[in-house]
């Protein structure tokens, strides 16, 4: 099954098992965050095409020889709300790949996807009786 690019601005809190391409426009500072877990690596970086711009979510070593400029083909990515803010995933079942000499074209900066507020899901409590 074929599965076709999508554009930034077409991303909605519900998408799922997107591809896209997109250029980096700003590698943020990658840092240390507390989990349930044990410590991991997070960056935040901003992509786009010519029809908007999103914040996207790294993980652990996926941010490791990114540069501003670059091309991303990603496959398989999702969004997720952080705060009522989407952003852009890869996850384990996506791919990521820095795209070698590709041409892009001019990045549309004024429509921030990241910058538009939803509202979360509410969460569904489970009540476990304890005895």
């Amino acid at each position: 099954m074929q599965v076709e690019n999508v554009k930034v601005a077409d991303l909605s809190p519900r998408s799922k098992h997107v591809n896209l391409k997109v250029k980096v426009l700003d590698k943020g500072e990658t840092r240390e965050i507390a989990t349930m877990g044990g410590s991991k690596k997070l960056r935040e970086i901003l992509v786009g095409d010519e029809t908007g711009t999103i914040l996207m979510t790294l993980w652990g070593d996926q941010g490791e020889g990114i540069e501003e400029g670059d091309v991303l083909n990603i496959e398989n990515g999702y969004i997720t709300l952080y705060r009522g803010s989407m952003r852009l995933s890869v996850g384990r079942y996506g791919n990521l790949n820095i795209l070698v000499d590709e041409e892009f074209p001019e990045v549309n900066t004024e429509n921030n996807m990241s910058d538009k507020q939803y509202e979360m899901p509410r969460r569904r409590r489970s009540f476990r009786r304890r005895y």
